[in-house]
């Protein structure tokens, strides 16, 4: 044990006491001691330079002292100049000097107990230099890009108008088919003309073509687990592992120990990306830290940004090592404020949170109410289940359940996720998609975005037994994400002995049913090009060789990419896919009675949400057999049949009996 963890643990336990053995029980004294501290959410916590100087305020109720240790460099020197920090309001500690540090590198340390604690940066540290040991002091308006202040992201009525690509850094532009210079860092996003030898777009222009709206990055905050300074040893980390929550990462700026440059070159990538009229969607992992009696929340604060079990070890419902504890006021705050800074300082359009329900729903209310003050076409969504028990009362946690709880926020959901595809946990499992039958009523509930609807039978559903969301608004439609089996590879463990073909006609039906369900629809990279990550499904860690896009498949699955590229199209060009409300929903679609196994057959009526198409005609065939639908008389226009997908109408038909192919869908419009 080192003296931190010493330190730490003896603080923790100063303000605890013992009760009785129970996994999970709160020692209610602690958490009474902690709901007595004072909070401060004022805006100049961490560090700001003004005029008169340069101010560091630190939130530490519990100290004895504190102090801030100056630098000339962001490693390997002593402190120039200690300054001893004075006790304010609100369990906030104060030093100021009448220079403007800019160029310098600071840290706090605390006393606690009568142990002085290690070094941090602080929770606030907005510029960090290698490895963010050191917080930074720089003139943030230096760091803008020419155009930054009418720099603004698409806007959009609602979250349903969205379609979101996820995506990582090094997967997108590492391989060198990519033609892409700045691999893996964030102005390999600024890059415009970057094709491969066949002369297929890649990069910023793929997204371009390929027509989404937002992507969604994994974590670009500094996270813990790569070795900035050693970045020739090209690690790799999708970065659940949050070190400094405000600071960008190090390893994807072209000089880690320049602290303006992480900061100028995120700012140059979502500017482009804006540009480019695409939004940028920050992965927040608040839930956790990467470290417990170390993290920089310990080193300030020991014991109260975490929630503990009754013998005092850290609670784990994140399966990390430790969970946060939003419901007390500062953490709660912290994660507030911290959004907003992202929102104001960069731009971001739209934050998606992992393990959304280790938090409580006040938090998470606040979270959607501040940020749509910033930019009314901010969304917010998430993971809506923990990886563990928790302390929290279920009823308080932001639970795809308790979604209702949280008007202005929206869940994945796995019911049309495991419905389609099988289940995420088996391999082997096949889904509708992938002919196994029995999953008819679990994709109902995704088409109408998990809303109440007079003919979907939610007794029948596999995971979830009623309606939780108030409004298609509140769900996000996903067969693949960065987690797990890829669709790619799930097919492949799921379908021995198929074709790539058949592999291929699957992802298109599963992916057809996503974009053409209730709610917002969410889509892996490379997906659209039929990439797979070799069959490992726990890549967080895996090398550029399992992670990287190889761009070469674009050219050889042209005919996938296109039928993606179509299949968005449609869902931008006709509303009838993105209603907003629950009755919208329940009044406009219309299921068939339809008794054949691994077949759904519904419509879309009423110009529905003001589309020009008064009726859309949609059958899904899972089966491995033609399936022969029973269309109303009338002038229709084929929008999909057979594997095959073109927006505006590749032919018409008249209706009567139609055969819908094995494995596809069936898409018929008609305007009158």
């Amino acid at each position: 044990m080192t003296k931190t963890t010493l330190s730490v643990t003896l603080a923790l336990a100063a303000i605890s006491m013992a009760v009785p053995a129970g996994a999970y029980a709160q020692n209610r004294t602690m958490e009474e001691q902690y709901a007595s501290w004072p909070a401060y959410s004022g805006t100049d916590l961490e560090m700001t330079v003004d005029a008169s100087g340069t101010h560091f305020a630190l939130w530490s109720p519990k100290a004895e002292a504190a102090e801030v240790l100056l630098y000339n460099t962001d490693r390997n020197s002593t402190a120039y100049s200690t300054l001893a920090m004075k006790r304010s309001d609100n369990g906030v500690w104060r030093v100021s000097v009448p220079e403007q540090l800019y160029g310098k590198f600071y840290t706090f340390r605390v006393t606690v107990d009568g142990h002085k604690l290690d070094e941090t940066p602080g929770v606030w540290a907005k510029a960090a230099g290698t490895n963010g040991k050191r917080a930074a002091i720089i003139d943030f308006a230096t760091t803008d890009p020419e155009g930054w202040s009418e720099d603004k992201g698409p806007e959009i009525k609602n979250i349903t108008d969205a379609v979101i690509y996820e995506m990582h850094h090094r997967d997108f532009s590492m391989d060198p088919s990519s033609d892409i210079v700045h691999k893996g860092k964030f102005l390999a996003l600024t890059e415009m003309g970057t094709h491969t030898t066949f002369g297929d777009k890649t990069g910023i222009d793929h997204l371009k073509e390929l027509g989404v709206t937002h992507v969604h990055i994994l974590p670009s905050y500094d996270y813990n687990s790569v070795d900035e300074a050693n970045l020739a040893a090209n690690q790799y980390n999708w970065g659940y592992d949050p070190y400094n929550y405000n600071t960008p990462e190090g390893s994807y700026s072209t000089d880690p120990a320049n602290p303006s440059a992480r900061v100028r070159e995120m700012k140059e990538m979502i500017k482009a990306l804006h540009d480019a009229g695409i939004g940028v969607v920050m992965d927040v992992v608040y839930n956790h830290t990467a470290n417990n009696d170390d993290s920089n929340f310990s080193l300030t604060a020991p014991g109260y940004y975490y929630r503990h079990r009754a013998d005092g070890s850290y609670s784990d419902a994140s399966g990390c090592g430790n969970e946060t504890a939003s419901e007390r006021q500062q953490m709660s705050d912290f994660i507030v404020n911290s959004v907003k800074y992202w929102a104001d300082e960069y731009h971001i359009d739209g934050f998606r949170f992992d393990l959304m329900a280790i938090h409580d729903t006040e938090t998470m209310n606040r979270v959607a109410e501040e940020l749509k003050k910033i930019n009314p076409s901010i969304f917010v969504y998430g993971e809506g289940w923990t990886a563990g028990d928790s302390p929290l009362p279920v009823e308080k946690r932001a639970l795809k359940e308790n979604v209702n709880k949280m008007k202005g926020i929206a869940v994945f959901s796995d019911d049309i996720r495991d419905a389609v595809k099988g289940h995420y946990s088996n391999a082997a499992d096949r889904g509708f998609a992938t002919g196994k039958p029995g999953n008819e009523e679990t994709v109902k509930i995704g088409i109408v975005g998990a809303t109440a609807h007079p003919q979907v039978d939610y007794s029948k559903g596999n995971n979830s037994k009623f309606a939780y969301a108030g409004a298609p608004t509140q769900v996000i439609n996903y067969v693949s994400c960065h987690d797990d089996l890829m669709l790619t590879d799930k097919l492949a463990k799921s379908m021995p002995g198929s074709t790539e073909a058949e592999r291929q006609r699957a992802a298109r039906l599963a992916q057809t049913i996503v974009f053409t369900s209730q709610g917002t629809p969410f889509l892996w990279s490379g997906e659209e090009i039929f990439r797979d990550k070799k069959g490992v499904h726990n890549s967080y860690k895996s090398p550029d060789s399992i992670n990287a896009i190889d761009w070469t498949l674009k050219h050889k699955n042209a005919e996938q990419f296109n039928y993606y590229r179509e299949l968005i199209k449609l869902r931008k060009t006709h509303p009838a896919f993105r209603m907003t409300s629950a009755e919208d929903v329940a009044r406009n679609i219309v299921f068939d009675k339809i008794t054949s196994p691994n077949v759904i057959s519904y419509s879309i009526k009423n110009n529905a949400n003001g589309d020009s198409w008064k009726e859309i005609k949609l059958v899904f065939n899972g089966s491995d057999a033609p399936f022969v639908a029973k269309i109303p008389k009338g002038d229709w226009t084929v929008v999909a049949r057979d594997g095959q997908l073109v927006a505006e109408g590749m032919d018409t038909s008249r209706g009567g009996s139609v055969v819908v192919a094995p494995t596809s869908a069936l898409i018929l419009a008609r305007s009158k």
